[in-house]
Order: structure tokens, then C-alpha cells, then sequence
């Protein structure tokens, strides 16, 4: 059975461990405090580690923490990740409010967030994923039977192959874009989703892309 860190044991962590859980891998959550009550939102929790000790043990890893700690996460884990597939699911969102609805990032378009945790942990091959849509919608949505696209890049072409079936697993169309600066695209695409959310309260969509 392959062993999945999730690092991260918000609503995003916990989802995506409920989802590795449901497909038959197994799951360990890491915190920066795993001695900290957490409040689950899943049936069965899974056991709770610190972020080095997940990432140690663990075969493949998925980043669900919030942007603003992220680069602290991957300086932590760089020694643990040689040869890995690291799962980003992080934007780099700032503290800040919204602009009419559009979030604010930490970054601009010349750099993107998971290029520096890139930098930071060298050795794990990090892929962008599950970073375009929300927590409700990642693991196999129903669309009437139409498949969503989850965008995905990386520098690793056998960890972008790991990642595009374990989306599928999840029910999701795969569009590779490329190389890890195409995450600099990838990640502002949070703000096209989350606009009609803060604006209208609609959180249950998904980004398609069409060929024809």
C-alpha cells in the first residue's frame, strides 16, 4: 500500500486524506503541533506526525497548508522528499482582504510559489494540482458525468505521469501545462474560482477546458 503524507489537517488536508483513504492508500496527516486537539471533519482520522516525520515516511506527499506558511513547510521537509512526488495544492494568498472579490497574492507573475519551494527542496519533484478549485470539489465531483480539468505542471514528467492517476483516480480530466513556471498561470486561477464565491456565495464549480 503506498503511503501518502498530507501535510496540512485543514479543510483541504482533511479532504484530500478522506479521498487517498477511500482509493486505498494510507494516509498520515503532518502538523506543526500534532500534540494540538484537532477538530476533524472526516469519520475515521488518521494518525497525526509532525510535517518531518510525515514526509520521512511517506512514499508520496500532497502540501495542503496554507500559502503563507508553505515555504516554511518545504525548507522543513527538504531533507525527506529525495526523489519524491510532492502534491501542491497551495496558493500563495496573502493576509490581506479582497479586492470586489479578487484575492490578493504574496507573488507576482515572474515567480510563483511552488518555483520557490522548488528552490527550497530541490530533490522532491514538485507537481501544482488540486490548487484551482475547492476543498468540496476534489475528490471525484459529480458534473453530470462531465469531467472537470485539474491543471497540473512540474519539472518531473514520471511525477506529473503519478500525479495524472491519482487525479484520475479522483475523477478528473488532466491538462499538463508544462514545467514548473507554468505555475505561475496554474496558481491565479484560484482568483478567477474564488470570485464567485466572495461575490455570489457560489463554491461548487469547477474549470473546464474545451477542445474541439
Amino acid at each position: 500500500m503506498k503511503q501518502v503524507a498530507i501535510l496540512g489537517t485543514g479543510m483541504v488536508g482533511q479532504t484530500l486524506a478522506g479521498g487517498f483513504v477511500k482509493h486505498g492508500y494510507g494516509v498520515v496527516m503532518g502538523t506543526k503541533r500534532p500534540e494540538k486537539e484537532l477538530k476533524w471533519e472526516i469519520p475515521t482520522p488518521p494518525p497525526v506526525a509532525t510535517y518531518e516525520k510525515a514526509a520521512r515516511g511517506a512514499d508520496l506527499i500532497v502540501l495542503a497548508v496554507k500559502g503563507t506558511v508553505a515555504e516554511e513547510v518545504a525548507k522543513a521537509i527538504a531533507p525527506h522528499v529525495k526523489g519524491k512526488t510532492i502534491l501542491d495544492a497551495t496558493n500563495p494568498i496573502a493576509d490581506a482582504p479582497t479586492d470586489d472579490g479578487v484575492l490578493r497574492f504574496f507573488t507576482t507573475l515572474e515567480e510563483s510559489l511552488m518555483e520557490r519551494m522548488q528552490k527550497l527542496a530541490p530533490e522532491g519533484h514538485f507537481v501544482k494540482a488540486f490548487s484551482c478549485v475547492g476543498n468540496a470539489m476534489m475528490v471525484n465531483p459529480d458534473f453530470g458525468g462531465v469531467q472537470p480539468t485539474m491543471f497540473i505542471c512540474g519539472n518531473s514528467q514520471p511525477a506529473k505521469d503519478e500525479a495524472s492517476q491519482i487525479l484520475h483516480q479522483f475523477d478528473w480530466e488532466v491538462e499538463d501545462m508544462g514545467s514548473a513556471p507554468a505555475a505561475r498561470a496554474i496558481e491565479p486561477l484560484c482568483m478567477s474560482w474564488c470570485i464567485p464565491g466572495f461575490r455570489q456565495n457560489q463554491w461548487t464549480h469547477a474549470f473546464k477546458l474545451l477542445r474541439k
